[in-house]
């Protein structure tokens, strides 16, 4: 019997273990959509709910402290890259930190002081997060952030109301002198909270997501929570965050007819506030405590001892000490905090941190300003943040904000945004102009797809329930 050649042999068993290898490939690449799609829902579900804890702060460490590991594991898990363009938030942010670590040295004996730069420098590795998050699925991630942000003020705000109106003896709770603080330590932070979900609200019937009704019902809670936080930062906020909103909106409009829109949803978006702030003010102790709180000025900010005061004294003081005051310790200077960022930034981090802080703030200036005008699917999300941050930015002269978990977070998302838009940028669409120039089916092309990269109409599977 003849013997088959060992080449043979060699060459049929090659040819089993290739096709056995083809089949476990083909098997494998029908597995990896699959699995994809689970880890994208378990980063999804991970980073909503790490979003959404933001708004429950009464108790310290919060449940977004003990999310934050969690989110971070998931999406290193399934992409995660710090970006090369958001350096300067990083150098930044540890060199504001080094000058708070300085600032601590003759100090380390104090828990608090101790435990306020641990803090400062958790805070700036959220930032980072969410920075670096948006490098992987941004307008996935980004809609998840969005409707986070809008659910966490419905409980945030519920609590306010209860606490605010005494149900069920909640107001020593939900309330400080009071006024409003539901979820939060001070209502000085829950109603500048507020801002950013009502700016997405508001902006998702710009771009009818909701209808009218849909889009008062989300407002009522988060509104009204605001408004009885009694907050004139707040107030301002949200006033200032509105404005900008319609202005960049209107501004970046493609068309004619989008503009005159936006004026139609402005007028109207004025009427609400009108109407709700009657109804709010019907009530005698709301009625009492807004014309007290109305006044610019109040009895603490005034004088050479009021916050002010205390203030322009404290910065020929803070020239003399290059390390600062040291954490926390401005009060036993000047008998009270210095209800401001940026003289908080010297006292607190010394120089180094000082001025890192005011570089940071110029540089996200500088990158969101760009961000806002870069035609992008993501341009609707930098205009909504970035309302949102720069009156939080301008509030910092008359509050301490540096341990405001939502400035963080959307100090993040403007870094974030501004490095995946130049991914995302559709450089290669026409401008308006150029887009005129064209004839017939080309020209109807070109503005269509210009008005969709403006609008960022989401898919119906993304659109909030």
């Amino acid at each position: 019997m003849a013997q088959a050649h060992p080449i043979a042999k060699t060459r049929g068993a090659n040819g089993d273990t290739l096709r056995k290898g083809a089949g476990a490939s083909q098997n494998a690449s029908q597995r990896a959509p699959g699995l994809r799609v689970r880890l994208a829902r378990l980063d999804s579900l991970t980073l909503w709910l790490f979003v959404f804890a933001g708004a429950f702060v009464l108790i310290e460490p919060s449940l977004y402290e003990l999310l934050f590991p969690l989110a971070l594991g998931v999406a290193l898990l399934i992409g995660f890259r710090i970006p090369a363009s958001a350096a300067p938030l990083i150098v930044l942010l540890t060199l504001f930190n080094m000058g708070g670590a300085f600032a601590l040295m003759p100090y380390l004996d104090e828990s608090r002081s101790v435990m306020f730069i641990v803090i400062s420098i958790y805070l700036a590795m959220t930032s980072v997060f969410f920075a670096s998050v948006l490098t992987h699925e941004p307008e996935r991630r980004l809609e998840t952030i969005r409707s986070a942000l809008i659910w966490s003020a419905w409980p945030a705000g519920i609590a306010g109301l209860l606490g605010y109106f005494d149900v069920a003896g909640l107001g020593s709770i939900f309330t400080v002198y009071g006024r409003a603080s539901g979820t939060f330590k001070d209502p000085n932070v829950m109603g500048p909270y507020m801002v950013l979900p009502i700016v997405y609200i508001v902006q998702g019937f710009i771009e009818r997501r909701s209808g009218a009704l849909k889009t008062i019902v989300l407002l009522s809670v988060p509104l009204l929570a605001l408004f009885l936080s009694f907050s004139r930062g707040a107030w301002a906020d949200l006033v200032g965050a509105l404005g900008l909103l319609f202005a960049l909106s209107f501004v970046t409009g493609a068309t004619l007819a989008q503009r005159r829109m936006m004026i139609v949803y402005a007028l109207g978006c004025m009427a609400v506030l009108v109407v709700m702030l009657g109804i709010a003010l019907s009530i005698d102790g709301v009625r009492e405590i807004f014309t007290m709180r109305a006044s610019l000025s109040q009895d603490y900010d005034e004088g050479a001892t009021g916050r002010f005061g205390n203030q322009l004294r404290s910065i020929p003081l803070l020239l003399d000490h290059v390390n600062g005051l040291g954490p926390l310790r401005f009060h036993y200077y000047f008998n009270a905090d210095p209800h401001s960022v940026y003289i908080n930034a010297f006292a607190s981090y010394g120089w180094l941190g000082g001025l890192s802080y005011l570089t940071l703030i110029i540089a996200t200036w500088v990158i969101a300003w760009r961000t806002v005008f870069r035609r992008s699917p993501l341009q609707s999300h930098a205009i909504a943040v970035w309302s949102a941050l720069i009156v939080i930015i301008i509030q910092g002269f008359q509050i301490d904000t540096d341990h405001w978990r939502q400035f963080y977070l959307m100090l993040g998302l403007t870094w974030g945004i501004a490095a995946a838009s130049k991914t995302l940028s559709t450089a290669s669409i026409p401008a308006t102009g150029n887009a005129l120039l064209l004839q017939g089916p080309q020209r109807q092309q070109a503005l269509t797809y210009q008005t969709r990269a403006l609008s960022h109409t989401p898919r119906e599977g993304d659109r909030m329930g």
